[in-house]
């Protein structure tokens, strides 16, 4: 027994026939002729019959088979066909929908007619040659027309007994075109320009029909569409709202075939062709909106979101949509949202295709090579530019706002930087592409697009230092007290930083500590706490000369100092002012597995930090005691001159 009997013969109706077979939902499909038996493949699920059925034969089928249900997804303007349809259905005690092709858009250049008559009469006070996209059984209605052999041109399905019969109508030669859809714009516009039409009349098919690749081809070449409406103003479901129905009519399991495609810069000529054959077949297109409206094909589905979960949901509640395409920016693997949709979606079968990123493309473009840059993004998250601008020759960079080359030139000659070449690339791909090169100094109030890239050269790059350790002569010293350079390597091994840390140096001097914090947490930040005027402007000046562009000053006394300042991951504790204990509290409030390192000179100090160590718990409780001596020469000899002892203290819970 079938459950559902689905009377197709157009695109809605094989759909729906395939979509019930794909879901092992015992179905029969009627059509009409056998070409259209061949859209249709039979299989265990999907049995198709062919042959013109009258109400009285509907009625025996209906009887036999008990379906569930029968669907009618004849032609929109196959109105006979429709009422007996139903009417076999009333008297079955069958339940029936109806399955409508979505009509076409208002188009305000067009000519809207009720009939094939009225088309007729319309056109007969025209002049110029007419294309028509009607069918064969349309034909009939125009031969009143005057003229009609010369100015009409029939484009019908070629199969020989319909060609017979447009020949015995007066329709032969180049007037009788006999060809198989679909037709693309492209095509339908090829016509019109080779037969000189003024006029394409049609009727409203709908996006499966082709409708709108036919208004889109006359508006192209000039030519007036004359769209005749349809016979009966139905109520009914869409192919999208059937199959959602039909989902949860037989609690059927949703299983999209769900596609990840980078697109390139946003160009269609930056698209792959696996890229392009995938957009094509999709029925839902997913994205943010300059991305969709950069791909979308006519007719097809958009839901406009970048959003991980909602992109989840949305799908999980539409389950109409077979093929769906999320199109992401570039390439899915270079700062792509792709990894957190493959997150999200990790229950989904999805495929992954790449696209080509914006660093390949823009590259190529200003002439060299990717392989030995550093590779970065700025569009949205931190990122240190100035730092991998200073230790790498060549960095690429996303930005993401219209003064981003701006506020990067003003820090790099701020810095004595002046010289880097900066490469800017906007709207890559686009017609509105602009790129170019100029020295950072130049570009300093520059406003540009906020979809942009950089490449900065810097031919004097130093080298990033793999170790502790600048030399004390090189910081630039005031009356401030420094941490001397055994004492800085020593105290910055115990706090194990990496190169995104978050640190807070705690009495900072001259700021020694502070630079070299920066310079190993170069994609961190540091904020160097100091009370006293003139050591924060020693601080300054270092941060200048060392291009410590992610230390940050806070003027103040800590433990309030610290108060608004980020969650640090680690804090060291040169000068407290005596509150050692209230800073420690605060630090661990901020969070609990901070690691802390204190440097002590006397002995009350190393005392109260023991103890404030056992107050709040520091399961690592390590003292180390440092003396240093250096040599000093004294004619020809060389004596040992004893620096201060110093207790460098690491603290931190398990």
């Amino acid at each position: 027994m079938y459950k559902v009997l689905v009377f197709a013969g157009t695109t809605e109706g094989y759909e729906v026939c395939r979509f019930l077979a794909a879901h092992q939902v015992q179905t029969m499909g009627f059509v009409a002729t056998e070409y259209g038996s061949k859209s249709l493949m039979e299989n265990e699920y999907l049995t198709v019959q062919t042959g013109r059925l009258d109400e009285t034969a509907m009625e025996q089928i209906f009887a036999r088979e008990e379906p569930e249900m029968v669907l009618d997804a004849t032609h929109p303007y196959a109105a006979e066909v429709t009422i007996n349809i139903r009417t076999a259905c009333e008297k079955t005690q069958t339940l029936y929908y109806r399955v409508l092709r979505e009509m076409g858009g208002h188009e305000e250049k067009a000519v809207y007619v009720e009939s094939v008559q009225a088309a007729a009469e319309y056109l007969d006070r025209t002049q110029g040659n007419v294309l028509l996209t009607t069918g064969s059984k349309e034909l009939a209605g125009f031969t009143g027309m005057k003229d009609y052999k010369e100015r009409l041109y029939a484009r019908v399905l070629s199969l020989p007994n319909v060609m017979q019969a447009c020949a015995g109508l007066g329709f032969e030669g180049k007037h009788l075109i006999g060809m198989q859809g679909p037709f693309s714009r492209e095509l339908n516009a090829a016509m019109l320009r080779q037969y000189h039409c003024k006029y394409l009349v049609t009727k409203d098919t709908g996006k499966a029909g082709g409708f709108q690749d036919k208004i889109d081809a006359a508006l192209e070449c000039d030519a007036i569409p004359v769209i005749i409406g349809r016979p009966l103003k139905e109520d009914g479901m869409s192919v999208k709202e059937c199959k959602r129905f039909l989902m949860e009519h037989f609690s059927l399991t949703h299983q999209p075939h769900i596609t990840l495609l980078g697109i390139g810069m946003g160009s269609s000529q930056t698209l792959t062709v696996q890229g392009k054959n995938s957009l094509d077949q999709a029925d839902l297109l997913i994205g943010a909106k300059r991305m969709v409206d950069s791909v979308k094909r006519p007719g097809q589905d958009v839901f406009v979101e970048y959003r991980s979960q909602e992109i989840k949901d949305y799908i999980g509640k539409h389950p109409e949509y077979d093929n769906i395409v999320i199109v992401l920016s570039g390439d899915v693997g270079f700062y792509s949202g792709a990894k957190k949709l493959l997150d999200v979606m990790a229950e989904s079968k999805i495929e992954v295709q790449c696209g080509i990123s914006s660093v390949v493309y823009f590259m190529s473009k200003i002439g060299l090579s990717w392989d030995d840059a550093k590779i970065v993004s700025a569009h949205g998250r931190g990122c240190n530019l100035i730092s991998h601008i200073r230790h790498e020759k060549k960095v690429f960079a996303i930005l993401g706002t219209s003064d981003g080359v701006a506020v990067l030139a003003r820090k790099l000659t701020g810095y004595d930087m002046g010289d880097v070449l900066l490469y800017v690339g906007e709207n890559l791909s686009y017609d509105n592409e602009k790129i170019f090169v100029k020295p950072a100094s130049e570009l300093t109030e520059y406003v540009g697009d906020p979809l942009s890239v950089v490449c900065a050269v810097n031919e004097n790059a130093i080298t990033r230092p793999e170790t502790h350790g600048i030399k004390d002569e090189e910081f630039i010293r005031g009356k401030a007290p420094m941490t001397k350079e055994e004492v800085r390597t020593v105290s910055l091994s115990k706090l194990c930083l990496a190169q995104d840390s978050i640190c807070y140096d705690v009495g900072a001097g001259t700021g020694s500590l502070s630079i070299e914090m920066a310079l190993r947490a170069h994609q961190g930040k540091v904020w160097a706490i100091e009370k006293k005027e003139d050591a924060v402007e020693l601080i300054r000046l270092n941060k200048a000369k060392f291009v410590a562009d992610n230390l940050e000053i806070v003027e103040g006394l800590a433990p309030e100092a610290l108060t608004e300042l980020p969650v640090p991951t680690h804090a060291f504790i040169g000068g407290s002012s005596g509150n050692l204990k209230e800073i420690v509290k605060l630090l661990i409030e901020k969070n609990p597995q901070v690691r802390i390192v204190i440097n002590c000179i006397t002995l009350e100090t190393v005392s109260e930090a023991l103890e404030t160590a056992k107050e709040f718990g520091f399961e690592e409780n390590e003292i180390v005691q440092l003396g240093a001596a250096r040599s000093k020469a004294i004619g020809r000899y060389h004596m040992m001159m004893g620096e201060n002892p110093i207790y460098i203290i690491t603290l931190q819970k398990k």
